[in-house]
């Protein structure tokens, strides 16, 4: 897909690859109201806990994802998605490598 394209249609899975220790993130839309961000997180790579003050969409693409919210963590898998709210503490952890969707929209 060009990054600049817009209005064709692309793989999620195909669009963004794993690079060995690390975390890949692709930027596919930025606007005022929010954000669309693809990543790619190798074995044993995370997010370390964090808050955001927007709601936040994840979308699992391939693989699985450990997601703490709150202090309770779950495994959400290939074609899951999860709503992590806003101002509530969350990290993510790849005990398997896994790729995701990530859209966060901004709120009043």
């Amino acid at each position: 897909m060009n990054e600049n394209a817009t209005g064709t249609p692309f793989n999620l899975d195909a669009h963004i690859a794993y690079f060995d220790e690390s975390v890949v993130s692709k930027t596919l839309l930025k606007k005022e109201a929010g954000n669309i961000t693809l990543f790619a997180f190798e074995t044993g790579q995370g997010l370390s806990e964090h808050t955001a003050p927007f709601d936040a969409v994840v979308y699992i693409v391939d693989g699985e994802a450990q997601i703490t919210i709150g202090g309770e963590t779950q495994t959400v898998a290939a074609g899951e998605m999860l709503v992590m709210p806003a101002n509530i503490p969350h990290a993510l952890h790849a005990a398997q490598r896994f790729k995701m969707l990530l859209v966060m929209i901004r709120g009043q």
